[in-house]
């Protein structure tokens, strides 16, 4: 099969069958249209004429590339890779997979980034109350931080999404649906930001049941919730790098630094395995050497 029916072909499969977001969608054109870019450039137009020995000559030369990737860059490129050969293997499209003897480099584990309970105070605080689009801006913080959401599920929820009182409804990776609670500090600063502000700012566009929205009453995007994070960050005065995914690990952080179970965590963060949740364990680790180090008459 010509490569580019084949890619077409996985993509509609990923869309329509496994339901995967639109964001790792993107993510697989990216990588696999850089990856048929440069099988075209070899001569190569159709999926049976790749071997195991192209694809590691392809991978070969992404490695030693200037500036070297990152090896998670890397290893989810070579994660688009094989997954598609896998895909065009299993429809019968061709009779083996060349990828199968492919293997992931060793990612390194990065500890995620958390910024203190002080820090989180201040970045909460920032957007003025006294102006609606502050308003929109605190709601947006305080749920991120509350419930763990990623920014992709807060931008994500309707108003609908809320009507259960204390907890809301999150849809994460590949459209799969959570419970999480919404504490008072968070669920008040919604309250403001829905009677206050979001009726004028849907009046200005056309109806969306989105929860956020921005200021033409668009639904609110994601490099606008970003810049939000970032004009907060910056109010604070808050030296950290401060990302997207920076509330959720502070979340994440502070429940388990509170005593919570990684497991519960684990729920209330949409991982599909604890191992990925574990990560955040580091925590514990300092609070109880820090304990073990007041409280042990033979500790120091």
């Amino acid at each position: 099969m010509l490569l580019r029916r084949a890619l077409d072909a996985y993509l509609r499969h990923v869309t329509v069958e496994r339901g995967l977001s639109a964001h790792t969608i993107g993510a697989y054109q990216r990588d696999l249209g850089g990856y048929l870019d440069w099988l075209t450039a070899q001569g190569i137009v159709e999926t049976g004429e790749v071997t195991p020995a192209v694809i590691g000559q392809f991978f070969a030369e992404r490695s030693t590339a200037e500036p070297p990737p990152a090896s998670s860059s890397l290893a989810r490129l070579q994660s688009s890779v094989r997954g598609w050969h896998r895909f065009l293997a299993r429809e019968g499209i061709e009779i083996d997979d060349p990828s199968g003897r492919l293997r992931p480099p060793k990612a390194a584990r990065r500890l995620p980034k958390a910024l203190t309970i002080d820090q989180v105070e201040r970045l909460l605080a920032a957007p003025s109350a006294d102006e609606p689009v502050g308003i929109r801006d605190r709601a947006l913080l305080e749920l991120l931080y509350a419930t763990g959401a990623r920014v992709s599920e807060a931008i994500g929820l309707d108003v609908d999404d809320l009507a259960h009182g204390d907890v809301l409804r999150l849809r994460g990776k590949g459209s799969k649906e959570r419970i999480v609670p919404i504490g008072s500090f968070a669920r008040e600063a919604v309250d403001a930001y829905l009677t206050r502000v979001r009726p004028g700012l849907a009046a200005k566009g056309r109806a969306s049941a989105r929860l956020f929205l921005g200021a033409r009453g668009a639904p609110l995007s994601r490099q606008s919730a970003w810049l939000v994070i970032r004009a907060a960050a910056e109010s604070a005065q808050i030296t950290a790098e401060v990302s997207p995914h920076t509330l959720r690990h502070s979340f994440a952080t502070h429940l388990l630094q509170g005593g919570a179970d990684v497991r519960v965590v684990q729920e209330l963060l949409g991982h599909a395995s604890v191992a990925t949740t574990q990560i955040y364990t580091h925590v514990s680790v300092d609070t109880l050497r820090d304990i073990y180090a007041t409280s042990h008459p033979r500790a120091r």
